[in-house]
């Protein structure tokens, strides 16, 4: 089984209006309502690629009590530990005239030291059996920010192959734990390095300890840092779209690729089929299953020398 783990979930609603005008009152035409944080994204996209997969990290309160309600009906196994505190909500609010969205982020629960206690026991429990495991996402309260890199050590002393998605100190944290991979966006990989040059900056950051860095360059694709060379890969044309959850759906084509043990060229192409097909979505963070069928022998991956 493929684990992932999101510290800081969430309840995504998503409401849609004719059109978002400030100060103004709104008549929304349509709510969403979802599991959320980026882990549970990745648990969904790998679920119905057909991996087995587990999902990990807290929950809590009435918000968390919905969350795990909408997590029972996907085939995502609940292994969230409960929590005293509230699971956040996050709000987006699309815009169906322009197809803008506004998003609305709670900060989460401060989560007590009794409950990391708990959670790094349940993890280790769960490590036994995991294939491959996700960090994703930001931290909530309370959590110190070597939390990551403490759950990569942990995961390289179980042999588990480990994917770290998060951003800022954390980041920096946690690849110097050498996780085995490493989904930084241009930004969080130029606040790491100091470098926007996609190149230098993603060989920068393997530099730190991770033992591949998979750059994501938005519409462009991905760029690839790893053991067996540099590699760019990219939709065959830009996809216009809702973006949401792009990112998560790349790491869950990553994850399928490792578990698979594909050769870098197809993990790289299922990462960005599932991305694209993710924009071209009607369900935002949702992918398209028959777009990524065909986006899949169309995606361009390129060897680069520098």
């Amino acid at each position: 089984m493929i684990l992932t783990v999101t510290l800081n979930t969430a309840l995504d609603l998503t409401y849609r209006v004719p059109a978002l005008t400030p100060h103004a009152t709104h008549r929304v035409t349509q709510v969403i309502e979802r599991p959320g944080g980026k882990g549970l994204n990745v648990a969904r996209v790998l679920a119905a690629l057909g991996h087995e997969t587990v999902a990990t990290g807290f929950a809590g309160g009435a918000t968390g009590a919905m969350l795990r309600d909408l997590l029972a009906a996907t085939p995502v196994r609940d292994e969230l530990v409960t929590t005293a505190g509230p699971t956040r909500r996050t709000v987006a609010v699309v815009d169906t005239t322009t197809g803008d969205t506004t998003q609305l982020n709670e900060p989460g629960p401060a989560i007590t030291p009794a409950e990391w206690t708990g959670f790094r026991t349940r993890f280790t429990e769960l490590l036994d059996g995991a294939r491959a495991v996700a960090l994703c996402g930001s931290l909530p309260p309370g959590i110190h920010v070597g939390a990551y890199a403490e759950l990569i050590r942990l995961a390289r002393a179980a042999a588990v192959p480990v994917l770290l998605d998060t951003s800022g100190e954390p980041l920096r944290r946690g690849i110097a734990a050498r996780p085995d991979l490493v989904k930084p966006n241009a930004d969080e990989l130029a606040q790491l390095t100091g470098s926007r040059e996609p190149h230098r900056a993603t060989r920068d950051a393997r530099r730190r300890g991770a033992h591949a860095v998979i750059s994501s360059l938005g519409p462009e694709g991905l760029l690839a840092a790893t053991p067996e060379g540099l590699w760019r890969a990219a939709p065959p044309a830009p996809v216009k779209g809702n973006p949401t959850g792009a990112g998560d759906s790349a790491v869950a084509g990553l994850l399928s690729g490792l578990v698979d043990e594909a050769p870098w060229p197809e993990r790289l192409t299922r990462a960005v089929a599932l991305s694209a097909a993710t924009v071209l979505s009607p369900v935002a963070g949702e992918y398209d299953p028959s777009a990524y069928e065909e986006l899949l022998p169309r995606v361009k991956v390129t060897e680069e020398t520098d």
